[in-house]
């Protein structure tokens, strides 16, 4: 983080003196880069460790050596980065606070979210993105489920004991972030929730019957009877298939909010 990514190439100083070639000079960092370094690596290190409050930012320009206002920008760093959050009043400050999965998630799905809508990330791609993750996802569970991660899911096809469609749609979303949950791979989680979020913002946002929510139940509870077997190749042929008809809706509603409840 920071603003070294964008660096321009280091100069090259000639010396006028001894000819023995250039000298290569880097950039001097700046005072609040230098300050936001040091902390992040006592986060990182475990040596300011979660829920640590920092001292006020008049000691902490004090021990650095610098002013307020580097001390503040270094802290927004920080902020951005999700490794301090800021309270207000008697008892605020600012506060250590290390990265969640969810918290992490949620910035890339903002960022992504943001790109889908200048078509930089296209719909076929979140479909792909989508199949490739959740294909191995019950291929694994199916190998190696367990009763506590099977009962998760189970407790995801009671739709017909909620009364609204909204509670319907949660459930029927839960399924497959919980199958993804169910892998204990915290990267693939991190990978899923953004494009789970989005594609299902844009399908919650629609229309749809009232046999939609039933139909994808329906599915679940198949590709649930063929995990709790143990068959990998056709709980990976049930999801496939379900991915596919839950792709031709999406290419109708996608960014639109289209009504499909007559159709």
């Amino acid at each position: 983080m920071g603003s070294t990514s964008n660096e321009a190439p280091a100069p090259i100083l000639h010396d006028a003196v001894a000819d023995n070639g250039p000298i290569v000079m880097s950039r001097v960092r700046r005072a609040h880069e230098q300050v936001y370094d040091q902390l992040r690596s006592q986060i990182l290190s475990g040596e300011l460790s979660s829920g640590h409050r920092l001292p006020p930012e008049v000691a902490l320009a004090s021990g650095f050596g610098v002013s307020r206002g580097t001390i503040r920008e270094a802290l927004r760093l920080l902020v951005a980065e999700g490794l301090i959050r800021t309270l207000k009043g008697a008892t605020g400050g600012n506060f250590v606070t290390l990265p969640t999965v969810d918290h992490i998630s949620e910035f890339m799905q903002r960022n992504i979210d943001l790109l889908s809508r200048t078509e930089l990330v296209t719909l076929p791609e979140f479909l792909d993105a989508r199949e490739l993750i959740e294909v191995y996802a019950v291929r694994h569970v199916a190998e190696r489920h367990t009763e506590a991660g099977l009962d998760a899911l189970r407790a995801t096809l009671a739709v017909e004991s909620v009364s609204t469609a909204h509670e319907k749609f949660l459930q029927n979303k839960e399924f497959h972030q919980i199958l993804v949950d169910a892998c204990g791979n915290t990267l693939l989680q991190i990978a899923a929730q953004p494009i789970f979020s989005i594609l299902h913002t844009n399908l919650g946002r629609s229309k749809l019957t009232d046999e939609f929510p039933r139909r994808v139940c329906s599915e679940h509870r198949a590709m649930l009877d063929a995990i709790s077997a143990g068959d990998a190749d056709r709980a990976e042929a049930l999801m496939r298939q379900h991915l596919a008809d839950l792709a031709l809706v999406y290419r109708q509603i996608w960014h639109s909010g289209v009504d499909l409840s007559n159709r």
